[in-house]
């Protein structure tokens, strides 16, 4: 069984709280958030925010797959969020979004079919790993540009 190094894991736990605190901490001090408001119905929201927590199990899964030098589990989960697991988004919310945000959207969804094609071509657990790592750099720029709003009546 593969361990993950000591070192990585702790990195990989450093790169994940750092995201979730710049993102939480830029949040909570309104006066100096200065991302781009996504302004967006409860319904509209619900949306987006499902397709995160998606992305975000999905990286569990694979830092767990790479944790046990599983591949399968790092190609399941890495497809559950490609392209063609893509929701389909309404019209009128695809309309709202600019064109950055459906950038990033667009591009990670290509990157975990690359993490799961890689993975299960080249059967490398690390170098999974090392994809996970360059992918969640557009994770961490989405959530350091756009900020979700609801709309107001």
């Amino acid at each position: 069984m593969y361990k993950l190094p000591r070192p990585t894991f702790k990195l990989i736990l450093a790169a994940l709280a750092t995201a979730a605190f710049t993102s939480s901490a830029t949040a909570s001090n309104k006066n100096s958030d200065e991302r781009q408001a996504l302004l967006l119905t409860t319904a509209e929201r619900a949306l987006v925010l499902t397709e995160m927590r998606l992305f975000l199990a999905s990286v569990q899964a694979i830092v767990e797959g790479v944790s046990k030098d599983n591949l399968p589990l790092i190609i399941k989960a890495a497809r559950k969020v490609g392209a063609q697991a893509q929701p389909e988004m309404p019209a009128s919310l695809t309309q709202k979004l600019p064109l950055g945000f459906k950038k990033l959207g667009h591009d990670t969804h290509k990157k975990f079919d690359m993490l799961a094609l890689d993975a299960e071509q080249l059967g490398d657990p690390q170098y999974s790993l090392q994809q996970l790592s360059k992918l969640m750099n557009n994770c961490v720029a989405c959530h350091a540009t756009y900020k979700i709003s609801l709309k107001q009546n």
